[in-house]
């Protein structure tokens, strides 16, 4: 049976579907004489996530990358588009039918100290995802968030704790027990370990690891850093003023990226594969304002392969590879070039 001859069964339906997702800020006026102006946070964002499987969103503050994961949680509506879970629209359901449906979908914040209650044990913390999808007693709520707790590597002597008795690395652990209560589905962490010490970052990245071959986990890891995501991710999207201009696998955007701005990514920041010697070199420029309408391609003004046809038409995403898209005129030319990795050596 061919490919175009297979019909797609329940289980080969995506975890997570998002199309066309488009989100619009306004921003305050600046004068009474004249309308708000926008800023178009995403811009058209289509996206898919398997069961089992993970997808890495990076790129600079600005991007679009927290917005994205937002909208993914359904704690905003957006301006047009959908999200759907497990073929459900998110934001068509009624409150009580979403706030059950979030038994599927977790988050974990960036800061691991601002998003624990200061004033409420460990116990309370982990168990409140449950608590809110309904009544259970006590006896069995205590035992279920010993048993998370054991799972993120803490003890049950941990519950009756407060957040300010554990370090950055354990809070944060915390904070991944709280996302796993309800036995989710899909777990969105929005840049976990960038508030953490570099030792620290590398045994939260293989708990989430850990935790996702135990249990079939899936993510959503947002994260500036492609290091990050190259260690727990099979998909990256690489956004730019709210728009996916890159996606593949880490393997596609590390040896062979197709997208200048990838390039510059990679550029900027220390890498995994890069070994001991590489050096953070000199960051690109800061991310241009989204409040400002372009022409072309809106990385143009920053590329230094832009010519007259990147600055009149907008790159559609299409694909470089197998499973390699790229918005870019010039993505060819960009893959041809000595990956940035291997010049560092």
């Amino acid at each position: 049976m061919t490919m175009l001859d297979q019909r797609p069964s329940a289980a080969d339906a995506p975890l997570l579907d998002v199309r066309d997702l488009v989100q619009r800020y306004t921003l305050p006026r600046e004068s009474m004489f004249r309308p708000p102006s926008e800023v178009l946070a995403l811009n058209g964002v289509t996206a898919q996530v398997t069961a089992g499987r993970s997808l890495g969103v990076v790129g600079e503050s600005g991007s679009g990358k927290s917005t994205f994961a937002r909208l993914v949680m359904a704690l905003e509506r957006p301006s047009s588009g959908s999200v759907s879970m497990l073929g459900r629209d998110l934001n068509r359901l009624l409150p009580d039918e979403l706030r059950r449906a979030r038994r599927d979908f977790q988050m974990v914040f960036q800061d691991p100290y601002g998003s624990l209650d200061p004033r409420q044990t460990i116990a309370r913390i982990v168990a409140e995802p449950l608590t809110a999808l309904g009544r259970m007693d006590r006896a069995t709520l205590r035992e279920r968030v010993a048993t998370v707790l054991k799972q993120v590597g803490l003890r049950d002597a941990d519950m009756d704790k407060f957040p300010h008795e554990f370090s950055g690395g354990q809070r944060q652990r915390i904070a991944i027990a709280r996302a796993l209560i309800t036995q989710p589905k899909l777990i969105v962490a929005d840049e976990p370990v960038s508030a953490l010490d570099v030792s620290v970052q590398a045994q939260v990245l293989n708990l989430l690891q850990d935790l996702q071959e135990q249990f079939g986990l899936s993510y959503v890891l947002i994260s500036h850093d492609l290091a990050v995501v190259d260690h727990l991710c099979d998909e990256v999207a690489v956004m730019y003023l709210g728009r996916i201009v890159e996606q593949g696998s880490p393997e596609d955007l590390f040896d062979h990226c197709a997208h200048p701005y990838t390039r510059a990514l990679l550029d900027a920041v220390p890498r995994a594969r890069a070994g001991s010697g590489g050096r953070r070199r000199r960051a690109a420029p800061a991310i241009a304002s989204q409040s400002i309408g372009v022409s072309g391609c809106p990385y143009a003004s920053r590329c230094p392969l832009a010519d007259q046809r990147c600055r009149e038409t907008a790159p559609a995403l299409r694909k470089v590879g197998p499973d390699h898209l790229a918005a870019c005129h010039q993505a060819e030319a960009v893959m041809a070039m000595p990956s940035p990795v291997s010049e560092q050596g």
